[in-house]
């Protein structure tokens, strides 16, 4: 994969949160910090982008979340100073499964992820900022993460960047090293582990979705670079399989200008005063 140039591209991310937020009438954020590294790199472009008083991050732990996570999360938001909350979505989650025993860790972690969202979108509310994504480029490609929760945003600011991307922005960023070379987790359940999860590493993916997406290799190619079939095509599947969570809810066309087809810059456009 090729190598950016970080200090560019940190530039060019936080021009692109000062813009867009100051662009929707808005000042300030707010983000879910799970002391991992992608919501930590958001994090510390938004405090560069708009001033650390307007950067609100919030640690929503459920009973079984690592503790080792909130030390990391507490101790970035410590060294970037702003201002923070600790929301507990643990009362709201049980309430909800107290009649279902039965359900597994994909819908308790759907859930989960949907519960912090809210509690996001509730704040954004009550404060009037914008909710900032953490979503990163292998995790929006894969589908690997849930709509409408951690996948729901007004702004993402590192949806172009893959994973290994973001580990190496971190570097830059300074990100605290506990957080950049822990085992990637969403922490959704104990002991949950994304790599396990997916069947194979980020870096691994990465070169394979860099080469099939960015480079638009064909198959035949991919597989003379002695990538495996059977990684190849479970890789594509997921890709393919995902698309309707990278988009806006599809809707038949009848008019001459239908959302999200054709009507997509409003915007853009000036505000009316």
């Amino acid at each position: 994969m090729y190598h950016l140039n970080y200090a560019v591209i940190e530039t060019i991310l936080v021009n692109f949160i000062r813009n867009e937020v100051h662009k929707s009438g808005y000042s300030k954020v707010v983000l879910g910090i799970s002391g991992g590294v992608d919501s930590a790199v958001s994090c510390a472009l938004a405090t560069k982008a708009l001033g650390r008083e307007n950067v609100l991050a919030v640690m929503m732990p459920y009973k079984t979340s690592s503790a080792d996570s909130l030390l990391d999360a507490q101790c970035l938001i410590e060294q970037l100073g702003i201002p923070s909350e600790r929301r507990e979505i643990t009362a709201t989650v049980d309430a909800f499964f107290s009649d279902k025993p039965d359900a597994n860790h994909l819908r308790r972690g759907n859930v989960m992820a949907r519960t912090r969202m809210m509690t996001l979108y509730d704040i954004s509310a009550r404060d009037h900022r914008l909710v900032l994504g953490t979503s990163n480029k292998t995790e929006l490609l894969l589908g690997y993460g849930t709509l409408f929760g951690d996948m729901a945003s007004a702004i993402n600011p590192i949806g172009d960047l893959y994973k290994t991307q973001v580990w190496e922005l971190a570097k830059h960023l300074h990100i605290p090293s506990s957080i950049i070379e822990k085992k990637p987790s969403a922490d959704l359940w104990e002991g949950q582990s994304d790599e396990a999860e997916l069947g194979f590493t980020y870096r691994e993916v990465d070169e394979l979705l860099y080469k099939l997406v960015d480079l638009r290799l064909h198959d035949e190619e991919l597989l003379a670079q002695g990538i495996k079939p059977e990684f190849l095509f479970k890789v594509k599947r997921l890709v393919v399989r995902n698309q309707f969570k990278r988009l806006t809810p599809v809707i038949p066309k009848i008019s001459l200008r239908t959302l999200g087809i054709d009507f997509r810059y409003a915007r853009d456009w000036q505000a009316i005063k």
